[in-house]
């Protein structure tokens, strides 16, 4: 989110209001982007929304220079270029100013974005395919499709109805004034045979300790047809079904640990009328849950001591004032950002930082665990929490997270097992499009008025596509007037999220500084919501749980600033 704005917006309200003082004048752009386009010798009026205005002194400054005193302010200009302006609003209780960008261009030429799959679309015979691009510069616009160069539709839209097998080649041009963009699509009509079966697994090698179940189960199923999964453990049959998942119990083997055996070649086949797939996967029963605890003593740290993995989903933050072009260097980036506690930006959902401390983390009972954000009334972007023990002891978080029960835990609009894939924008300035693994599709806004890198995608993925996958949510994300946008709270149990519960402070942090919730490790949960009745931890993993945006201020995006032992903390006291 924009930090710094927001704080203007919201930080305003409140006390203030309670005494009778309206408080300072507030400013909502007519702008969803905070960047306006304008055409050599057209006009552009600026007119934003005001709140606590009555009374208020305009200024419109250029440069420093005052060039306007009204409501609103017109932008003419007969050479193109970028003008930044600034809007301050005062009244006898306080000043509000903001920054916009205005591009005067000579062409305004029409962009077309689509999220089409590596390789193109594949679909079934006889399964329309719906196709609707967004499209910048749209205005006065018009649209031709073709099929394999025949003419096919002329709106926005265009549904291909795959009624024949073969190869095809849909093509989208928008046309305005100015000139056009066209857009190549793929799309290969096949027969059920034809179709290619798909699964993804999370991984091949698991472990888990003994007395505990992990479920195995491929994501992301496409063109099963009526399979059956026939899955084996060391070549035994152990279930056969249209079920996909299997729970390998890991007491179920006791005989075979006493025995020394500790390692299980697990397999799962997909059969179905076209065919067969195997998974070979490898289980490890390691030692009792406390064979690797690492006891805390004197010269412990109450704070992280590494991060092992940063994976951002796209963000107005993303890629701004850094460069990191593999994950060891987004991993040091992050470090570097945390260690003089300044935010870390996760990006829109899905989007997570895993790290690690140089003791286990003990559950007590109580709050083990703090994580600082900078969570404010109405500015809540709240981050899924994870837990992970080292089971196997190889010092790495590659074992099984837990997730870390919130309010929002077991309601129905909260959505398990959410998958959305996000795809590399076609050119610089675009917006970044996503889809889900609910038929779902959106976008991540490119917002030039205040984060002008290249790209919101992150520069150290280098696939065209990738896919985050969590708990989702449901945003609470409103409109509260026109223009001017609140991320309501939820009651407690996630990152960077105004709680009157685990922030264990009433303070309004006002100024949008950096602010702990807290959290139990009693609150680990399995696969199936049941207690994990985990007793220590060793690494930590926050995920943004939203996928929602704001208008203007852009994408939902769990912020973090650090992450504590708070048993360390709270024990010193």
């Amino acid at each position: 989110m924009l930090l710094a704005l927001l704080t203007l917006v919201m930080a305003s309200c409140g006390k203030s209001e309670e005494q009778g003082n309206p408080g300072p004048p507030q400013i909502a752009l007519d702008s969803p982007t905070g960047t306006y386009v304008v055409k050599v010798g057209r006009t552009l009026v600026i007119a934003p929304t005001y709140q606590n205005d009555a009374g208020a002194m305009y200024v419109w400054k250029i440069d420093g220079r005052i060039v306007g005193r009204e409501k609103t302010y017109t932008v003419s200009t007969a050479e193109t270029g970028t003008l930044y302006i600034t809007l301050e609003v005062t009244t006898d209780y306080g000043t509000e100013d903001i920054e916009m960008r205005v591009d005067i261009v000579d062409r305004q030429l029409p962009a077309i974005a689509l999220s089409i799959p590596d390789g193109g679309y594949r679909i079934v015979v006889g399964s329309p395919l719906e196709l609707e691009p967004l499209v910048e510069n749209i205005d006065g616009a018009t649209f031709l499709w073709t099929v394999n160069g025949s003419d096919a539709g002329t709106e926005q839209s265009y549904t291909f109805p795959a009624v024949q097998a073969g190869d095809y080649t849909i093509v989208c041009t928008v046309t305005n004034e100015d000139g056009s963009d066209r857009l190549e699509i793929p799309v290969k009509v096949c027969t059920p045979d034809e179709m290619p079966f798909s699964w993804v697994f999370e991984r091949t090698a698991y472990s888990l300790s003994a007395g505990r179940a992990i479920r195995l189960m491929p994501f992301d199923v496409t063109n099963a047809f009526d399979a059956e999964y026939t899955w084996t453990v060391d070549g035994v049959v152990k279930q056969k079904g249209r079920e996909p998942a299997f729970i390998f119990r890991a007491a179920d083997y006791a005989a075979d640990k006493a025995a020394g055996h500790t390692d299980y070649d697990v397999r799962v086949t997909m059969s179905n009328a076209y065919g067969q797939r195997t998974q070979a996967l490898t289980v490890t029963v390691s030692g009792e849950e406390g064979t690797y605890y690492r006891r805390a003593d004197a010269g412990s740290s109450d704070s992280w001591n590494r991060v092992y993995e940063f994976l951002a989903a796209p963000g107005q933050f993303v890629n701004e004032d850094y460069t990191a072009t593999t994950m060891a260097e987004a991993c040091a980036y992050a470090e570097n950002m945390l260690r003089v506690e300044h935010y870390v930006s996760l990006g829109a959902f899905g989007g997570y930082i895993v790290v690690g401390f140089d003791h286990s983390i003990d559950n007590d009972g109580g709050y083990n665990i703090q994580i600082k954000g900078n969570s404010f009334a109405g500015s809540s972007e709240p981050g899924i929490v994870y837990v992970m023990q080292d089971e196997n002891g190889n010092g790495l978080p590659d074992d099984t997270w837990y997730e870390l029960k919130g309010s929002e835990h077991g309601k129905p609009e909260t959505i398990q097992d959410y998958a959305v894939t996000y795809y590399r924008p076609r050119a610089v300035g675009m917006p970044v499009l996503w889809t889900d693994n609910r038929g779902g599709s959106g976008s991540v806004d490119y917002l030039s008025a205040y984060h002008g890198q290249d790209y919101y995608y992150p520069n150290w993925v280098t696939a065209d596509s990738y896919t985050l996958r969590g708990t989702r949510l449901d945003a609470r994300t409103v409109e509260v007037t026109p223009g001017y946008w609140s991320n309501d709270a939820f009651e407690w149990g996630y990152a960077d999220n105004f709680s009157s519960v685990d922030r264990l402070t009433d303070d309004d942090n006002g100024n949008a500084g950096a602010n702990g919730n807290h959290f139990r490790i009693s609150d680990a949960i399995t696969f199936d919501g049941q207690p994990a009745d985990l007793r220590y931890i060793d690494f930590v993993k926050v995920q943004t749980g939203v996928q929602a945006k704001a208008g203007w201020l852009g994408e939902n995006s769990t912020e973090v600033f650090n992450f504590k032992d708070f048993n360390l903390i709270k024990n010193k006291k």
